[in-house]
């Protein structure tokens, strides 16, 4: 077993991973850090554990798309063209997810009591 250590949002994470896979995950490592850089840039100043988790619901989000269209291909049907990129954050994008993350940060200090 392999140990890397990645760099996200200004942190150092030791990681476990199976021999070979280390570039695999250095560049996932570096997808994330690239999605809080981005966050930081839209003047989002949360803490790390805030941060991740915006960064991990975005490609949650992603990866639901592309498991559709991925779907949809394999059905025979129509993939939907991309949504244009917008120039800016969508505040209420912005707000639903700041609302995700109080919930759930909320669960977890409830599981933190228990």
């Amino acid at each position: 077993m392999a140990q890397v250590t990645v760099r996200v949002g200004g942190y150092s994470h030791p990681v476990a991973c199976q021999d070979g896979q280390e570039r695999h995950l250095t560049n996932m490592a570096a997808e994330v850090d690239k999605r809080i850089g981005t966050l930081k840039a839209m003047g989002m100043q949360f803490g790390e554990t805030r941060m991740l988790l915006l960064a991990a619901l975005q490609l949650a989000d992603e990866t639901a798309d592309l498991q559709a269209e991925v779907a949809a291909l394999k059905a025979g049907g129509a993939v939907a063209a991309p949504a244009p990129v917008v120039a800016g954050p969508d505040p209420v994008v912005v707000e639903r997810l700041n609302g995700l993350a109080d919930a759930i940060e909320a669960i977890a200090a409830g599981l933190e009591r228990a």
